[in-house]
């Protein structure tokens, strides 16, 4: 018999591994300004996109991170991406 696979526990898009894929799980529209959840949604973010942190650039990694969206590869400020909750894909 199988074990059965672990599931890793949900993080922050922010805080997601580099390179690993996970699926938006639930968005905080309450912590992001007006603007900026209207682009989120107009990238197509909601719950049940993959997504992928690809890079964090700043010093010490606090600045913008690359992500992609689906097929898109966008900017996202540090707060936009500390607003999107991801269930990490398991491995």
């Amino acid at each position: 018999m199988n074990a059965p696979a672990t599931i890793p526990p949900p993080t922050r898009l922010a805080q997601l591994a580099r390179l690993h894929p996970g699926t938006v799980s639930a968005v905080d529209w309450h912590a992001l300004s007006e603007p900026e959840a209207r682009r989120l949604r107009e990238l197509g973010l909601d719950e049940g996109v993959e997504v992928e942190l690809l890079h964090r650039s700043g010093l010490l990694g606090q600045g913008p991170v690359a992500a992609r969206i689906g097929r898109m590869t966008v900017a996202l400020r540090r707060h936009v991406a500390a607003a999107i909750h991801v269930q990490p894909n398991p491995a």
